[in-house]
């Protein structure tokens, strides 16, 4: 198993990478949070935002933040605006720091940063995706887009990290969850997200996908037995051994045989989780059944 700490190194100075042109949604209006005056950052003494959308807080203010965004996220785990909220509260400032440092120490990471592409239906142009083979990364995406119901384009905009940057690698990420979804087949329902998350905080180290695992405790008896059987243990195996995930130009893999990408990144597919429940339905309807049919005939 592949050791975490290298990830927890620092770059040298020759890695910082100078400040891109353009950022989209997320273009940077100023490189650091000042307040233009020598009182101190408060509610009432706001800096300016870093980039469209952005807002500055206090520390109070994320603390608030996370705490309230947390429990809503716990009590309604679809609630996508809260998630995204917890995300970015508890990223800042060392672990989405640490995932930038990771994209800067790799090639393909600095050519994500400097680039900043965006992943959504028209970016990615789906009707052309459906053309593709099924073992093709593009196709088993949109294979997975299309049979959970999923679209690319209901992905929150960062709002809470100070650094525009930053905040361009926490969109980065949440932008590239539903890639995660398909590498790995596991479906949207609660049991597979908490199953990803666990493999995503394995990779990432981000504390909104650790938290994520409190969902444990509201899922059924048999859903947490899979998870500490099956799928707990193979998202710790996977998550720690793989590459940074975060550092795949989805963009550039779409033609890419999927089973030989998995292979790169080392990961491997975990039991088909869909195909489990199915069966468990069946069989508890099968019981049902015949214990009703017992139950007449006696």
């Amino acid at each position: 198993m592949r050791a975490i700490t290298p990830r927890l190194s620092s770059l040298s100075s020759k890695h910082v990478l100078q400040p891109a042109h353009h950022l989209q949604n997320l273009a940077p209006a100023a490189t650091t949070l000042t307040s233009g005056n020598s009182r101190p950052f408060s509610v009432l003494n706001r800096p300016p935002p870093a980039y469209p959308g952005h807002v500055p807080l206090t520390r109070l203010e994320r603390a608030a933040l996370a705490v309230g965004s947390g429990v809503v996220s716990l009590i309604d785990p679809y609630r996508h605006d809260m998630i995204a909220a917890l995300g970015e509260a508890t990223a800042s400032p060392y672990f989405i720091s640490r995932l930038r440092r990771a994209m800067l120490s790799s090639a393909t990471g600095r050519r994500i940063l400097r680039d900043r592409p965006r992943i959504t239906s028209q970016s990615l142009n789906l009707p052309y995706l459906r053309t593709l083979p099924q073992n093709t990364v593009g196709g088993t995406y949109v294979a997975w887009l299309d049979r959970e119901g999923v679209s690319p384009d209901t992905r929150d905009a960062v709002r809470y990290i100070d650094d525009a940057e930053c905040a361009y690698v926490m969109q980065r990420y949440r932008e590239s969850h539903d890639f995660y979804h398909a590498l790995t087949g596991l479906p949207v329902v609660r049991e597979g997200e908490v199953a990803l998350k666990a493999f995503e905080f394995a990779n990432t180290l981000l504390p909104m996908t650790g938290l994520s695992l409190l969902a444990l405790t509201t899922m059924k008896a048999a859903e947490r037995g899979r998870f500490w059987s099956i799928y707990g243990p193979w998202a710790v195996r996977n998550g720690l051994r793989s590459d940074e995930v975060i550092n795949v130009y989805w963009e550039e893999e779409m033609e890419t045989d999927v089973d030989e990408l998995r292979a790169r990144l080392g990961i491997e597919r975990p039991p088909d989780l869909r195909d489990i429940r199915k069966r468990e339905r069946a069989e508890k309807k099968r019981l049902k059944e015949a214990a009703a049919a017992q139950a007449v005939a006696s």
